[in-house]
């Protein structure tokens, strides 16, 4: 492992981003040219809410990956938590401009449909993180900007049941998302507590 740790600390950071990025205008090609099925705004704004997912999985599982596994990715913790960030932004516009459109409907469907509002909640929870995910927020918040940032993992629960009540009929994809993140926040739990007896 600590070969592996030597090869990722060579790896700079912006390398993380501009590849974090490829997917989206990979994507919009193919919908354009017509090669997501027959319904590709649904599908990209489906892509975009998995890897967004998945990448806020990825985030929960850093100090796991350190302290159990001896990998180490803190260098990229930014990097990937910004990145989760523009997936989640890039999926809630794709359902505001491309699917709903229709502003109205856009506010019925947030206060009457369960699983749209709890994907809003998510949004609303990670917007302070990804604003604040600067040296200057890190250096004027303090130790309050640690408190703030555990606010990622309500988030990253919400967007687990978010699609969950998502998906029509009993699907095991968004129940293994739920049961991963579950367990990551398992593991987290004696940090989280003695943290908060400080």
């Amino acid at each position: 492992m600590d070969r592996v740790n030597g090869y990722l600390r060579r790896v700079p950071v912006w390398l993380v981003y501009t590849v974090g990025v490829l997917p989206v205008p990979i994507w919009l090609w193919l919908g354009i040219n017509g090669q997501l099925g027959i319904d590709p705004v649904k599908e990209i704004e489906h892509r975009l809410g998995e890897l967004a997912l998945q990448i806020l999985l990825v985030c929960l599982a850093i100090t796991p990956l350190r302290r159990y596994a001896r990998l180490n990715l803190m260098k990229f913790r930014r990097a990937i938590g910004v990145l989760a960030f523009y997936y989640v932004t890039c999926h809630l516009l794709v359902w505001l401009v491309l699917d709903v459109q229709i502003p109205a409907q856009i506010w019925a469907d947030i206060l009457k449909r369960p699983y749209v509002t709890i994907g809003m909640a998510a949004f609303a929870l990670l917007l302070p993180l990804a604003v604040t995910s600067n040296n200057w927020s890190v250096r004027r918040l303090g130790n309050a900007w640690r408190r703030l940032h555990r606010l990622v993992y309500p988030a990253v629960l919400l967007g687990a049941i978010h699609y969950l009540m998502l998906v029509k009929g009993f699907q095991f994809e968004p129940l293994i998302y739920l049961g991963m993140i579950l367990l990551l926040l398992g593991l987290r739990l004696p940090d989280l507590r003695r943290r908060t007896a400080l």
